[in-house]
């Protein structure tokens, strides 16, 4: 029985991976969240490793706030870097293995291929910056890791773009959405399930992976089929992001590029649309 202890887990991520976790009898689960376990303070830290023995530690707490970050900077590398580095040196101390949840914002966007693992870094705010220099401290402290960058994560729980959209439809004739942004459109519930996989194979294939749907789209691609497929009836108009004037500046390109990962783990990763059906049937169940 391995002992798996899960953070950030009221988060939407963290959610999936709970309701997953039953599908995997030969693992044990502790779930905690923000309010049970500040990752900022090195003592909770420490004082959870030293009382109860883990065998993998699944990070998916983060300061998120992408605009926030720009005025909230010492709280955002509180969280995202100096959290990280105490979960690092604790994981290393009680010989526990460390899954951190990372994202494409440590990239500027300027690619035109989809980013592989080993492309230079480069974020272009601060929430990018402090989950870069979390990165760093893993792989300062560390040898047995995990750190999987991901992108534009959605699910039924939490607040995310598909449930934005919808809320916003209601009532609505038209919206305008950016078209010069290009990614992948993630469900949370297939990252949990890759999350799961990995720590059930024993695997011990540790570094930088990448991970996200299959495919790419604009924000504004991604809206058209959210309402598509809810049968929403609006208009939706593609506008260029300078119209959408916002604190921190997004990456005009974050595809990621999950050979390493399919290949490694000998996954099957299904397309975006699909998964997103997915979520939609489940949302109207």
């Amino acid at each position: 029985m391995k002992r798996v202890v899960v953070l950030g887990a009221k988060g939407q991520l963290g959610l999936c991976i709970q309701e997953l976790s039953n599908a995997y009898p030969g693992l044990d689960f502790l779930f905690l969240d923000s309010k049970a376990l500040d990752v900022s303070s090195a003592k909770q830290v420490e004082t959870l490793f030293k009382s109860t023995p883990f065998d993998y530690c699944i990070n998916c707490a983060a300061y998120t706030a992408v605009d926030k970050a720009e005025d909230e900077k010492e709280l955002a590398y509180k969280i995202n870097t100096l959290g990280v580095k105490f979960l690092a040196e604790s994981c290393k101390k009680h010989q526990v293995t460390l899954i951190h949840i990372s994202t494409d914002f440590v990239f500027d966007g300027k690619s035109t291929m989809p980013y592989k693992e080993e492309d230079k870094e480069n974020p272009l705010g601060v929430y990018g910056a402090s989950k870069l220099a979390g990165e760093k401290e893993i792989a300062i402290h560390l040898k047995n890791y995990f750190i999987i960058r991901t992108s534009w994560l959605y699910s039924v729980h939490g607040s995310n773009f598909v449930k934005t959209m919808l809320k916003l439809a209601k009532g609505r004739k038209e919206l305008s959405i950016v078209n010069d942004q290009k990614g992948t459109p993630t469900n949370a519930h297939d990252l949990a399930g890759v999350i799961l996989k990995i720590i059930n194979s024993n695997a011990s294939s540790y570094g930088v992976y990448h991970y996200s749907n299959l495919g790419h789209a604009t924000w504004f691609e991604f809206a058209k089929a959210i309402f598509e497929m809810t049968h929403t009836k609006i208009k939706v108009n593609p506008v260029d992001s300078s119209q959408f004037r916002t604190k921190a500046e997004r990456p005009k390109y974050s595809i990621l590029d999950k050979t390493k990962i399919m290949n490694t783990f000998g996954i099957e990763i299904p397309a975006w649309e699909e998964s997103l059906e997915k979520m939609v049937k489940v949302m109207q169940a």
